[in-house]
């Protein structure tokens, strides 16, 4: 016989373990009655076992709870919500429908699974996602914990879990491949590669299926959970395999010295706007989890995907703190970058606040201190906060950096004085803040548009495969194809999109601020010109590991590059911007000593400067125009310039060993066109 299931506790929300059974516990202000649903296994189509809670006995307040005796670990379960469907007073019950725990930690997915039948009238419980029962505490963690390593430090590789090794070409083993694990057997390739740090598209549980007909959601920006993690990521079989594969990976990856960052969507969830599927939240709480317009039978929409998280109502705020402290106490992320975090600041009714309670919550919230913490510091519905986000603590994703950057590279008008703000830390935006330099997080190429290869590959978008006509992605990309469009056997075209690509890696590695680079871009990845391709699980978004023998001047470019970033580069002491640039020795020049162009129709930029610690001197010259261009050097009293990088050069002569460093002889340099050269010198 089953036992009788006891009241419970209000207090933790979720399925919590403890001696001889499980507490469950779930928001609902509204619902008329909760109906807890448990299922034998994760692919049941029925429960064995529905418990009716009763309002007088399971209710404290807005929460329902009860105390199930006899369960545990890997038990699957679920809910539904009675109570009124009143759209135009911002109430969406359907009793039909089988709903996520939203603090669920783990999340198990039937082979059937429809996302179309929570969206139809009638009952979907056959085809539903269900939740399932996990214990954190039951892992071991060998004396693990977040790295805290310093931001100044820090070069940041964005790469997306699946694409990194679903290519047979990657080497994993084909039941590994596109996982955690599979990850994990990579490890020694971002060793070499010298990052220090990996950001993770979204790992949260999403609905794949929340794409146009015949695609998929890919990239994973539609969260149907924000603690479980994706269970299509594990290769092991069933919901809590995910739990613990992905607790191996972060523990692998700090045992190699590598950060883990989380790309988390605050901001929306798939459950969509009102015509799309109640999943979780849409039928717990509809008017509490999301910013409703005044007729709120309607969805604000700051997010272009239907809907928009009221982060700032006290339940969601609360959801979303304790999501985080979940992700550092108990699976030691060490970061998270925020999509579209201006949302944050959107109060309950969707207008900017000058200090939103979530924001400030999870700045000072002792558990994330020293946390990472990375705002994509704008929305869809127009507010742009690049410089002015809310709070001390954040870092952000500098998209005027990867602007100025493209514009000058490729040869822009009017780029050279942008380029050379944004080298020195954007000091126009982040210079009032007296923060630290790494508060700029700095990049040219993200998932979200060309890769670097196609960035010098093609002048436009090329999206018609993503059924939408060519319509979606952005316009604006600021790229040059170097002379044709797409790819090409002219082995001039190919050496100067090669030459680009490593202008555009010295450019940002070397600016201060802290830098990003994308998932195989070091190995020229191309998307064949698709600039938003979130919905293609397939060869056109993952990371094709033959190029790496194909282009392996550029990754070898890249290896030399960025350990030299992360290791001799960084100061390793904390300092404001101001401090660096006010204690930091810069001297602008053109092709003449002290004599910048700063002109409209300059192409062309050098600069001098030294190192805090005063060991080194590093002089920088780019190139932009179709000509060679002749520069001065700076005298060299104590010693000959040395040729570190000079794009223009056959590997290996592009980028040397500091030790085997060429003489520079004269004091000119030629820097070829559409070239960077650095050179150096020791000064003690």
């Amino acid at each position: 016989m089953k036992s009788r299931v006891a009241r419970g506790e209000g207090a933790p929300l979720g399925a919590t373990v403890r001696d001889g059974g499980v507490n469950f516990s779930v928001f609902s202000k509204d619902a008329t009655r909760i109906d807890l649903l448990l299922f034998p296994d994760e692919q049941a189509t029925e429960p064995d076992r529905v418990i009716r809670l009763d309002p007088h006995r399971h209710r404290t307040y807005h929460y329902w709870h009860v105390f199930v005796p006899g369960v545990g670990p890997g038990q699957v379960y679920a809910y539904r919500a009675h109570g009124p469907f009143a759209p135009e007073r911002g109430l969406r019950f359907d009793h039909h429908k089988v709903l996520l725990d939203p603090y669920g930690l783990a999340v198990a997915v039937p082979d059937d699974y429809d996302r179309d039948a929570a969206a139809r009238p009638g009952d979907n419980v056959a085809t539903a996602m269900r939740s399932v029962v996990a214990d954190p505490a039951a892992y071991d963690w060998e004396g693990d914990a977040p790295l805290r390593r310093a931001a100044s430090e820090t070069v940041i590789y964005e790469m997306h879990v699946r694409g990194f090794t679903r290519h047979p070409s990657s080497g994993v083993a084909a039941d590994k491949r596109g996982t955690f694990a599979g990850l994990i057997e990579k490890i020694p390739y971002l060793r070499e590669l010298g990052i220090t740090a990996v950001e993770l598209l979204p790992v949260f549980q999403f609905d794949p299926y929340d794409a146009p007909d015949g695609l998929v959601n890919y990239w994973g920006y539609q969260p149907v959970s924000f603690f479980a993690p994706h269970q299509a990521y594990a290769s092991g079989k069933g919901a809590l395999a995910a739990l613990d594969e992905f607790r191996d990976m972060v523990k692998a990856l700090h045992r190699a010295g590598i950060e883990v960052l989380l790309d988390v969507v605050f901001n929306h969830t798939a459950e969509g706007p009102a015509d799309g599927p109640t999943l979780c939240y849409r039928g717990l709480a509809n008017d509490f989890y999301y910013i409703l317009r005044q007729d709120k039978s309607r969805y604000s929409d700051y997010t272009g995907c239907g809907n928009t998280l009221n982060g700032n109502q006290a339940i969601v705020r609360r959801l979303i703190l304790d999501s985080l402290r979940y992700w550092v106490g108990q699976m030691h992320v060490d970061g998270f970058r925020f999509d579209l975090a201006s949302i944050l600041a959107r109060d309950e009714s969707g207008h900017p606040r000058s200090n939103p309670p979530v924001l400030l919550d999870v700045e000072t919230d002792p558990t994330l201190a020293g946390t990472k913490l990375i705002a994509e510091a704008w929305d869809v519905g127009g507010l742009y906060q690049v410089g002015s986000f809310v709070g001390d603590a954040w870092l952000e994703w500098n998209g005027k950096f990867r602007d100025d950057v493209r514009r000058f590279v490729r040869g822009d008008r009017g780029a050279v004085r942008g380029v050379a703000t944004r080298l020195l830390g954007s000091p126009d935006l982040y210079g009032h803040q007296h923060r630290e330099a790494e508060q700029s997080v700095n990049f040219v190429t993200s998932h979200d548009g060309f890769t670097l290869n196609d960035l010098v590959s093609y002048n436009e978008k090329h999206n018609e495969a993503n059924a939408e006509h060519n319509r979606d992605g952005t316009n604006d990309n600021f790229s040059w194809n170097c002379g044709i469009e797409g790819p090409t056997a002219d082995p001039e075209i190919e050496a100067l999109r090669t030459r680009q690509i490593k202008n555009f890696l010295v450019l940002n590695l070397f600016a201060a601020g802290l830098p990003m680079i994308a998932m195989g871009d070091e190995m020229r990845r191309t998307q064949c010109g698709n600039n938003n391709a979130y919905c293609h699980d397939d060869e056109i978004s993952w990371l094709d590991w033959t190029l790496l023998e194909r282009h392996a001047d550029v990754h070898r470019f890249a290896a030399h590059l960025v350990p030299y970033r992360a290791r001799r580069l960084a100061e390793g002491v904390p300092l404001t911007l101001n401090e660096v640039l006010d204690n930091s020795m810069i001297e602008w020049h053109g092709v003449r000593l002290a004599h910048p162009d700063w002109g409209h129709h300059s192409h062309s930029l050098a600069v001098s400067l030294q190192s805090l610690r005063a060991d080194l001197l590093l002089h920088g010259m780019a190139n932009m125009y179709s000509e060679p261009l002749t520069f001065e050097l700076p005298p060299t009293p104590d010693g000959p310039w040395r040729r570190w990088i000079d794009t223009a050069l056959q590997t290996p002569e592009d980028i040397t060993e500091w030790t085997s460093a060429p003489v520079v002889p004269v004091q000119k340099y030629t820097a070829e066109p559409h070239s960077v050269v650095v050179l150096f010198r020791h000064t003690g």
